[in-house]
């Protein structure tokens, strides 16, 4: 296994996720369990290589995330980390609204 290399804090996320690799038509179902700033954590059983550019389509509540990421580290069987490549601004405003959402929940007091 390699070390998780991230250089940023991550909060818990979940979401749907399809994951294809750059210039391909396969999608593969993944989840979102982690985001942060500079990328997410897929959960899937069968990571891309380290280095692969990917594509990655996230829905949340009629919203969604398109772009390009990279992928960096891997769990076997249970997934990968990728890191956000080039984003749009479209993508930025999306990623800064859920990334603000996850960061208020994890500091929510617990009744």
């Amino acid at each position: 296994m390699q070390p998780e290399r991230r250089n940023a804090f991550r909060f818990p996320f979940d979401a749907e996720a399809e994951v294809s690799l750059e210039n391909t038509e396969d999608r593969l179902p993944a989840r979102v369990t982690q985001i942060g700033p500079n990328g997410w954590f897929l959960q899937m059983a069968k990571p891309f290589e380290v280095g692969a550019v990917v594509f990655v389509k996230i829905f949340v509540e009629g919203t969604f995330f398109r772009d390009a990421c990279c992928r960096l580290y891997s769990q076997p069987n249970v997934g990968m980390g990728v890191v956000f490549r080039k984003l749009n601004p479209f993508v930025v405003a999306v990623l800064q609204k859920w990334l603000l959402e996850a960061m208020k929940a994890k500091h929510k007091p617990s009744n």
